[in-house]
């Protein structure tokens, strides 16, 4: 089961849209693959489910 590290998450995005040049969408990308997910729609879908159901999937 993943389970995001959010800080981690927006750090990486941060430093890959700061330093890389990276679109804000791009670095996401970069982040949430960097976690182990599919792409960045599938690391929001899990935390917009987790904030609506209150639990782990």
């Amino acid at each position: 089961m993943l389970i995001p590290d959010i800080e981690a998450f927006e750090e990486r995005a941060a430093i890959s849209e700061h330093d890389g040049g990276l679109t804000r969408e791009g670095a996401e990308e970069v982040a949430a693959v960097g976690q182990g997910f599919r792409n960045r729609e599938q690391y929001w879908q899990w935390l917009a489910d987790y904030a609506v159901k209150r639990r782990l999937p």
